[in-house]
């Protein structure tokens, strides 16, 4: 069975808020801010097992603190958590006002991503590394992984009933 450190598949990314970012509030649109997410969670995956991924589920994204124009964005991840070919990624976004240096934790989130073949790899046949977290946050962070993964699974269970309910149907057709 394959293992991974938690700091190989780090990813920091670092991102200026510029007035065409932000909301009609005046802080960072959190459409952009899920971007930012979800592509340094793409490239932690990637880093991690080495293969193409797909972003399965966003969960608990939780805004903590908004973001300001002209202060920065620091999007930290790594795979916390890994099963078969599933992989679970901690994302920490970090603010700071860029003229005081004072910084601030803005939101936190988990994503999930599902390793697939691809142009990648090929092969149909694998499973995606372990993870060895080696910080005391990453084993904070890592030691909830299966009670977060036993909860999504139910989740995801009541979601494809609760889907299955819901019209397709354009409301303007007969």
């Amino acid at each position: 069975m394959q293992e991974n450190y938690c700091r190989l598949s780090k990813v920091i990314q670092t991102h200026r808020i510029f007035p065409f970012d932000l909301n009609p509030f005046g802080f960072l649109f959190g459409g952009k801010l899920m971007t930012f997410i979800d592509d340094a969670a793409s490239i932690s995956v990637t880093r991690h097992c080495r293969r193409g991924a797909v972003t399965a589920s966003l969960d608990q994204l939780n805004f903590l603190k908004p973001l300001h124009n002209n202060h920065s964005v620091c999007i930290e991840s790594y795979v916390s958590g890994a099963h078969n070919r599933s992989m679970e990624v901690f994302v920490k976004v970090i603010g700071e006002d860029l003229v005081t240096g004072e910084r601030y934790l803005a939101a936190t989130c988990f994503t999930t991503f599902v390793a697939v073949p691809s142009h990648m790899n090929e092969e149909t046949e694998f499973t995606v590394p372990k993870v060895i977290p080696e910080t005391k946050e990453e084993e904070m962070v890592c030691g909830g992984y299966e009670k977060r993964r036993t909860s999504r699974l139910e989740e995801r269970v009541a979601y494809k009933e609760f889907a299955a309910n819901l019209s397709i149907d354009l409301p303007w057709s007969e």
